[in-house]
This record gives structure tokens, sequence and C-alpha cells, in this order.
């Protein structure tokens, strides 16, 4: 995938994943407001996500970029998943055009199942914390990329 050539902030919705074999949680966040909200929880059979219902997500919220939570071990290594998840983030890319961030992922089930304990499937609550997580990173980062201006 080619890198952004571009140092400006991405401004607009932002989709993010949560990718499992069975399910995907899917949220949809704003870059302005640094908010997201659990969206949908797509089905997976034997790995292989319904495109079909991504694609009507794509369609419906038109994002600027695709935040993919890749599973890591406390420790910071690669587990199982972290693979299938950055394959997953690959494909998401070349099917929709946008680009690609990839936010590691420790314990956002258990927060997530912390913030809805009522719910049998908290994988769109889940993907709703990776991306709220990103949002949070990027703006500070963004924050500390600006050069900041004095008037007087």
């Amino acid at each position: 995938m080619p890198k952004r050539k571009s140092t400006a902030p991405l401004l607009g919705v932002v989709i993010g994943f949560d990718f499992g074999l069975r399910r995907i949680g899917v949220a949809i966040g704003q870059t302005i407001t640094q908010t997201a909200s659990p969206e949908a929880i797509v089905n997976s059979k034997d790995g292989k996500p319904d495109w079909a219902h991504i694609t009507r997500l794509f369609d419906a919220w038109k994002p600027v970029a695709i935040v993919v939570g890749l599973p890591m071990r406390l420790d910071g290594s690669e587990q199982a998943l972290t693979q299938p998840a950055r394959k997953f983030g690959q494909r998401l890319s070349g099917r929709y055009h946008c680009p690609i961030f990839y936010m590691e992922e420790q314990l956002s089930s258990i927060a997530a199942e912390n913030r809805q304990l009522k719910q049998n499937h908290i994988d769109d609550h889940a993907a709703q914390i990776i991306l709220e997580n990103w949002l949070q990173a990027n703006a500070l980062a963004q924050t500390h990329a600006q050069p900041t201006q004095d008037f007087l």
C-alpha cells in the first residue's frame, strides 16, 4: 500500500475493526470530535468476512481511513491472530482504497465487557475502544507535529 504523501491531518469519518475469525466488530469514529460509536458486528465464516456487509458499511459512511486492531500479547509480541488481522487490514485497504492504520490492542475485549455486561457479543464495543484509542493517539501526534503559533 502506498504511504500517505501528505502530513496534513485526516479529517472525517474513520472506520475501525476488531478482527476475529467468527465475528468482526465495527465502529465508526470522527477525527474532529475524536469520538467513536459501535456500529455493527460482521459475521465471518472460517476466517472469511462477509464482504457484502462490509461494503454496505463503506458505502454508507465513506470513511477517510481504516483502523484495524492488532491483537498482541501483553509483552508486545505477536500472537496467532496478529498476522490474520494485518492481512484483513491490507485487504480492506485494497478493496476500499483508504489508508490503513493499525492500533495495538490488548485487553480491548475485556474493557468492552466491562462497558456492556449484558450483551452477548461485545466485538463492536471492542472496535469502539480500539478506534477511540487510535483517535486519541492520532490527535496527540498531530498536536506535537504541528508547530504552535502565539498571537500577541
